[in-house]
């Protein structure tokens, strides 16, 4: 097997040694051969009672791998930095478990948030969890919510989701996509959603909502292309009553909130996919080392050589530039969404164009379904859409110029 490129590093401290060890492990025997056997699976058997998906949720919380609650007694910048080490060997493991494992922890993240200790006590550690931003009608869009982000319809686009206040209770009614990860398996939501403010004027809201009681209905589980272990699905809201302090941010910050949330997961899809595209320059590496044409390696051909050098390049630029991104903005107060944007962008770009390469070098063999590549080919290409689609998010950044 190819050296792992990050194993290089010489400035890895003995915490992150040690973090890197343990997430290297996980991602290797638990996390690779999960993922292989999920891929393979309908939607809907991912999520049996029986399936290895809860075998990889479980020790995964043994570990203690939780990327929010990775803690150091260092500054922001250097735990920002160990992130990006586990957050890599995770992506390397499977990119669609990556994202599984890190949006499960965002209710419980949401809760400690907003400092309210009944809102903690609802959703402690180890609750199942999703993120619910996505909705039928605005996907990449779904930053503003009144309407002004670019979409064909202007101001005039109404939102699927919507919490209006009664009393001393939110109502929720309303569909998120298809596309919420864990939508369909989850305890709890980090919910994003509009906030009825009276005489038809919307605000944002973020809430923290349970999952699994009357108001609630969960849609059947998505069949992709890609990231085949990673659960999406549709969830709607039929009058959900919920307390008024499951509130964590209203219309007036949340704005500052969906920015710092969106820094994060674009950060975090930044560190995914650099292990995502290091795992298919590795796969190459070994392939042309091992493939015997003509007498020789095919690594001994020069265009091999070159296409593999490029792959290279590749990774570690994209790996150079998240760990920057994420320590700079751990550093901010308030962080800097372009950076994590250019982040995305250039990781899950990379992460394709690496995969292509791969199968490439892989040749005839490359396009079989028992190939590693051409399921990391498939997952890669997925990326470049989820969690905002590539060009809106160009967008996005190129307006906080």
């Amino acid at each position: 097997m190819a050296v792992p490129v990050i194993d290089v590093d010489p400035g890895f401290s003995g915490i992150e040694r040690s973090a890197w060890e343990t997430a290297h492990r996980f991602a290797r025997d638990v996390m690779r051969p999960a993922g292989e056997v999920l891929d393979k699976m309908p939607a809907g058997e991912v999520i049996g009672r029986d399936s290895v998906l809860w075998d990889v949720f479980r020790k995964h919380r043994e570990l203690g791998l939780e990327l929010f609650d990775i803690q150091s007694e260092t500054s922001p910048q250097d735990q920002a930095r160990l992130r990006s080490i586990v957050g890599e060997e995770l992506g390397w493991g499977d990119s669609g478990l990556a994202i599984s494992l890190g949006v499960a922890n965002f209710p419980t993240m949401m809760a400690q948030m907003s400092g309210n200790p009944a809102l903690m006590e609802r959703f402690p550690q180890g609750t199942l969890g999703c993120w619910a931003i996505t909705e039928p009608d605005h996907g990449s869009d779904l930053i503003n919510f009144d309407g002004a982000l670019s979409h064909p319809r202007g101001r005039d686009a109404k939102p699927n989701c919507i919490a209006r206040r009664d009393g001393n209770q939110f109502v929720i009614s309303g569909q998120k996509s298809a596309w919420v990860s864990n939508g369909t398996i989850a305890e709890a939501a980090a919910l994003f959603c509009a906030v009825d403010l009276g005489g038809g004027q919307m605000g944002g809201g973020v809430f923290v909502v349970p999952l699994n009681e009357g108001g609630v209905i969960k849609g059947k589980p998505t069949e992709k292309i890609g990231q085949r272990a990673l659960n999406q699905g549709e969830i709607f809201f039929n009058d959900l009553k919920i307390p008024a302090d499951s509130m964590v941010v209203g219309p007036d910050r949340y704005q500052v909130m969906a920015d710092h949330t969106l820094c994060m997961a674009n950060g975090g899809m930044g560190t995914t996919f650099v292990g995502c595209a290091r795992a298919a320059f590795e796969h190459a590496t070994d392939y042309a080392k091992a493939r015997i044409q003509g007498g020789v390696a095919i690594f001994n051909h020069q265009s091999v050589k070159s296409r593999l050098f490029k792959m290279y390049r590749q990774v570690e630029a994209a790996r150079a530039l998240n760990q920057q991104v994420l320590r700079i903005n751990a550093a901010r107060e308030v962080p800097m969404l372009e950076l994590a944007i250019a982040s995305k962008v250039t990781s899950t770009q990379a992460a394709f164009d690496v995969a292509s390469e791969a199968m490439q070098v892989f040749g005839g063999a490359g396009i079989s379904r028992d190939c590693p590549i051409e399921k990391i080919f498939r997952d890669a290409r997925i990326s470049m859409i989820e969690d905002g689609c590539n060009e809106v998010l160009g967008l996005v950044a190129a307006n906080r110029f």
